[in-house]
């Protein structure tokens, strides 16, 4: 049996997935990182993306998109405190493509009524989405 470690993934709405896994990756604020049983406590920002958890004594991958947070590790348990958290298959990617060229127009708008840090952030995110979708694809096919 290979070794597991406890993992919570949570955002403000509700609890996604909780449960034994071999291993877990997600984009760190400086990379991806990837989490096995027994790794060092940390504590880190993450950035938008998919985080990818390998079940224990399952060959499938759980996919959650991420829209920022913390990650915490201890020993024995991996904690992600998403901003903001979907499902792999509740991901939209015409909903996504929408919000990438909503805020790639902003982005070229040349109001003053327009937050600029608000509109790189979202298109971030939509990018961060839409990569996710493509990869959760990959796995399915």
């Amino acid at each position: 049996m290979a070794m597991t470690v406890h993992v919570d993934i949570v955002s403000a709405e509700e609890q996604i997935f909780s449960g034994l896994a071999e291993f877990v990756v997600l984009p760190g604020e400086s990379g991806e990182l990837g989490i096995l049983p027994g790794h060092m406590p940390l504590m880190t920002r993450i950035r938008p993306g998919a985080v990818r958890v390998k079940q224990a004594n399952s060959t499938e991958e759980e996919l959650v998109f991420v829209a920022g947070g913390l990650l915490e590790v201890q020993p024995g348990r991996v904690t992600v405190l998403a901003d903001t958290a979907i499902r792999g298959k509740d991901l939209d990617e015409a909903k996504a493509l929408d919000a990438k060229r909503k805020a790639e127009e902003a982005l070229a708008s040349k109001s003053a009524q327009i937050d600029y840090a608000k509109a790189q952030a979202e298109l971030a995110e939509a990018i961060a989405q839409i990569h996710a979708i493509h990869q959760l694809r990959k796995q399915t096919h």
